[in-house]
């Protein structure tokens, strides 16, 4: 198992990075509360990891967090819950909100992140009650470095081409992109304003 990564890193274009580390390049898939909290590339990361191994292939995910990597592992468990749809409710909110949208039972905004029908949303509000009850790592994790701005056009497509990884479709994600009245703004946080459009 590769349980942590340090290393540079190298590219980063949601949901995807490559860190180096000595030499060796790794690919990783991270939620965006993770990109939020970035450096810019060429920085020194540090990532939490879970590795996937399925008959088609091994698949590895970096987390900010410990307890980000915990509720990724406790959302896999759920059944209707892969690493795609693990990863996209991440994105949409961070851990100390999830267990709040748990403990409240809002089925409703869980049902706004693509993917996630009502009969999902209500397993999940089920199965995860218990679960996130153990998750340890520490508080929240803080905000990072910020990411160095990008060209306004180059900024949206990036964020329209993250949404889509994510689980939205084409015309929704530019739609909630475009919905974000900022110009000038890089694409990590043009995504992270757009999810917060998209679930409330």
């Amino acid at each position: 198992m590769i349980g942590r990564l340090t290393g540079i890193l190298a590219e980063k274009q949601p949901p995807n990075l490559l860190v180096d580390v000595h030499g060796v390049g790794y690919e990783v898939q991270a939620p965006m509360t993770t990109f939020y909290d970035l450096p810019a590339v060429g920085g020194t990361v540090s990532l939490h990891t879970h590795l996937a191994v399925r008959e088609d292939g091994q698949n590895l995910y970096g987390f900010a967090t410990g307890r980000e990597r915990e509720l990724f592992r406790a959302l896999i468990k759920v059944s209707g819950v892969g690493p795609k749809l693990g990863l996209t409710l991440l994105s949409g909110m961070r851990v100390d909100e999830f267990i709040q949208c748990l403990h409240d039972q809002d089925v409703s905004r869980l049902t706004r992140t693509p993917g996630v029908g009502r009969k999902t949303a209500e397993r999940l509000v089920i199965e995860m009650q218990d679960r996130v009850k153990t998750l340890t790592g520490g508080g929240p994790s803080q905000p990072g470095a910020a990411a160095p701005r990008a060209a306004a056009g180059d900024a949206a497509s990036d964020a329209v081409s993250a949404l889509v990884a994510l689980g939205y479709k084409p015309a929704e994600a530019s739609k909630l992109v475009n919905n974000v009245d900022e110009p000038d703004v890089p694409s990590e946080e043009l995504i992270r304003r757009a999810l917060q459009k998209s679930v409330k």
